[in-house]
């Protein structure tokens, strides 16, 4: 399948061709079932899977636009959405909507939500009220993404990393999450809290502060801040992300949270 893909990513025409459509759908399946992912762990770091990011986006072509019925509801698009979900063992709240392509493990629960096309959700996590999980990114276990919070979708350029939010993190109210964004094991960010790949991350618990682009440490508890930047009209703050102190590693995972978030002031 990856040969096909690729040659057909090249080569636009070769979407016309059956086995190439065959090939298309099936890494989409496997998608679906989570026996393939856009990106995994591996020693520490996450790989990113091109080929399959192609299949992803290849799938939109041949496609055709079909009316899709939900109980009273009404869509119309070329994605099926996810069905099935008593048998896959996820709790899903009316209005939660999750694309097909996309994997919900055992355990998670979805409250009204969305889950794009590729994207990864971990058992025990739960997608809270208006959260939305973007094409491609990766949610690890027993995270919980708390209301409204936007975790961006990374389609192209196939190579990018997707957003990533690993296993036991909180992501607070309205935080948004996006470019490819990596947020280490057992983090907690406050609320309003926006990530880029531009975002100053900067850790002010020591005596210095250490800067950090597109990658929040592991238990490291972050609230919405701001610098002083120099402009030809003059000085004006800029938003940035603190790192405010860690989560403590000898705790359980929730009464860790609730300390981090009862000893730092943090809104969520």
């Amino acid at each position: 399948m990856k040969e096909i893909i690729e040659k057909a990513w090249e080569d636009r025409s070769l979407l016309q061709q059956e086995e190439v459509k065959k090939a298309i759908r099936s890494v989409i399946e496997l998608l679906d079932t989570g026996e393939l992912r856009v990106a995994e762990p591996a020693g520490g770091q996450w790989i990113t899977h091109e080929w399959v990011k192609k299949a992803v986006i290849l799938y939109f072509p041949i496609q055709e636009m079909k009316t899709i019925e939900a109980g009273p509801f009404e869509f119309y698009d070329k994605i099926p959405l996810k069905k099935g979900f008593e048998a896959k063992g996820v709790r899903v709240v009316p209005q939660a909507v999750a694309r097909y392509g996309s994997f919900i493990e055992k355990g998670a629960i979805l409250m009204p939500s969305y889950v794009n096309i590729g994207a990864w959700v971990g058992s025990g996590t739960m997608v809270d009220t208006w959260a939305t999980v973007g094409s491609c990114a990766q949610i690890g276990r027993n995270v919980h993404l708390a209301g409204g919070v936007g975790i961006g979708g990374v389609l192209e350029p196939p190579q990018a990393t997707p957003t990533i939010i690993e296993d036991n993190c909180f992501i607070g109210s309205r935080s948004i999450v996006v470019e490819g964004v990596r947020v280490g094991t057992e983090a907690v960010l406050g609320a309003n809290v926006v990530l880029t790949q531009s975002t100053h991350i900067i850790d002010v618990t020591g005596p210095d502060p250490i800067e950090y682009r597109g990658y929040v440490p592991p238990r490291s508890v972050v609230i919405p801040g701001s610098y002083v930047r120099e402009f030809p009209a003059g000085q004006f703050q800029v938003p940035c992300a603190l790192i405010i102190g860690q989560r403590k590693e000898s705790t359980d995972k929730k009464v860790s949270l609730n300390d981090a978030l009862r000893e730092f002031d943090v809104s969520v």
